[in-house]
């Protein structure tokens, strides 16, 4: 599953339109000159449009990829790709990612 390598300026969204951004992205390795992501730390959603319990049972708070690069590793822990897939908690669903940097791939 090749794909584009995800970095702290990449815009990655919830499935109800909440941003999406890393908890703790890599400072040592950098991806248009923006920290590098990795498969081991959650993503933190805000503005998620799901409603609370009783009508839904959003909103989304975290997210969580599943699956990283199996060939590309900073610091140990597998890089996050494009196509990675991901859940977001309490709803259960993916994130998505809209606009990534375009000049580092990985697999």
């Amino acid at each position: 599953m090749p794909g584009f390598l995800l970095h702290l300026g990449a815009t990655v969204l919830c499935a109800h339109g909440g941003q999406a951004t890393p908890s703790a992205p890599n400072p040592r390795v950098l991806l248009s000159g923006q920290p590098a992501t990795t498969l081991g730390a959650p993503y933190m959603i805000a503005g998620c449009a799901m409603p609370p319990p009783t009508a839904g049972n959003g909103p989304c708070v975290t997210g969580q990829w599943l699956m990283g690069a199996t060939r590309v590793l900073i610091g140990g822990q597998p890089a996050l790709l494009q196509a990675s897939p991901s859940i977001c908690a309490p709803t259960g669903t993916p994130m998505t990612v809209a606009v990534v940097q375009t000049r580092v791939t990985g697999m």
